[in-house]
């Protein structure tokens, strides 16, 4: 999956090269009379749907996430619709799914179980993550300085760190089993993403490049491992 994931990010790169270089050829702007310097300095915001893949673990429930931040655009090309885009932002996620994570005693190691498996039942049962993230992004778009409406296509990594994470448990009988440290947890975070679309409203991907557990994460034979792999939508405002 990691390196599949690898090979996707660069086929849709090169892919999208081409084709914003053949809209430029076929739709090309006189931009002399226009203000040469202008950018693409963008403020972002957006709403996904979470998705846990490459593991044993069953997800239940929806599971969303928030994200928002700044994005310095910088033009590599004198008509300025190619960029590389650098940024610093802030995501928070949910995830409901069916892994029991307790603490083995006066450590920060994990106990997990599979409550699914085990056939427990349960009112809820979910970890949060609050991460600050810094996007890269190749762009491409068909702006120009008198306006803000345009085609963009941008595609790159994101890296990230989880600075805060609670999974919580709640039994049928009222119990309530919270843990928010963890050894087994993975929280440098790194993923690669895809946004496209018009004006304001675009669509968002992103697929995890690492896992969210280490390997050392174990349920019976079964690593847990974990990806994430988010879709929304992101807007952009100048």
């Amino acid at each position: 999956m990691k390196v599949s994931g690898c090979l996707l990010c660069f086929l849709l790169t090169f892919c999208f090269v081409g084709i914003g270089q053949q809209l430029t050829t076929s739709t090309s702007v006189d931009t002399t009379a226009s203000d040469q310097k202008y950018r693409e300095d963008q403020f972002y915001a957006g709403v996904t749907f979470n998705l846990l893949v490459d593991t044993p673990i069953d997800q239940s429930g929806f599971s969303g996430g928030i994200h928002a931040g700044f994005i310095r655009d910088m033009p590599i090309n004198s008509q300025r619709n190619f960029a590389i885009g650098l940024g610093i932002g802030y995501s928070g996620n949910t995830y409901n799914q069916s892994l029991y994570i307790d603490e083995v005693q006066d450590t920060q190691e994990g106990l997990f179980l599979d409550l699914e498996e085990e056939n427990i039942s349960y009112d809820s049962n979910r970890f949060i993550t609050h991460l600050i993230e810094v996007p890269l992004q190749f762009r491409w778009r068909t702006s120009v300085a008198e306006s803000h409406k345009f085609w963009r296509i941008y595609t790159g990594l994101q890296l990230g760190y989880i600075y805060y994470f609670k999974s919580t448990y709640s039994s049928n009988t009222g119990i309530t089993v919270n843990q928010t440290k963890l050894n087994e947890l993975n929280r440098l975070r790194y993923g690669a993403t895809l946004s496209f679309g018009w004006n304001t409203f675009n669509f968002y991907v992103y697929y995890s490049l690492n896992t969210l557990f280490k390997d050392d994460a174990v349920i019976g034979d079964n690593t847990i491992g974990m990806r994430i792999a988010k879709f929304g939508l992101i807007f952009y405002i100048l």
